[in-house]
């Protein structure tokens, strides 16, 4: 098994970060300024993209694991070696500003994320409006 960040040709990966992001073009407009972390075994299994958000703070963006490589733990493998370097580089607090479903709430709070209280965000050129509701300092 390897992780490795994503530096050129981020698109190479668009059908597993349309798994999490159903809009292509919202993707783009993270994409490029994104980090992007991608674990692969023998195939890329997941991919991982965060983007700075100032004030030492990081906005989880995407992340999918392809469906027939789900419940294996490759994305905690993922997440946590991401945590880890970005630690490193001086980040203190991760946050996620999407909808997601129970199975996704559980795997993010399983990795140490707190609910901040769900509040409702508008994001500019997104269909739904999203929900702020998981934070974890790193």
């Amino acid at each position: 098994m390897e992780i490795f960040e994503v530096k050129d040709n981020k698109k190479k990966y668009i059908d597993l970060l349309l798994l999490a992001d159903e809009q292509e073009d919202m993707i783009d407009l993270y994409l490029e300024d994104g980090t992007m972390y991608a674990l692969d075994d023998d195939g890329v299994k997941a991919v991982c993209v965060v983007l700075d958000v100032g004030d030492n703070i990081l906005e989880i963006k995407n992340i999918a694991t392809a469906p027939e490589a789900q419940k294996k733990g490759y994305g905690k493998k993922l997440m946590e070696y991401w945590e880890s370097e970005m630690k490193n580089q001086g980040f203190g607090l991760v946050m996620t500003s999407t909808q997601v479903d129970e199975s996704a709430q559980h795997f993010y709070r399983k990795l140490g994320y707190k609910d901040c209280g769900g509040f409702v965000i508008d994001i500019p050129n997104y269909e739904q409006p999203m929900e702020l509701f998981l934070i974890k300092e790193i």
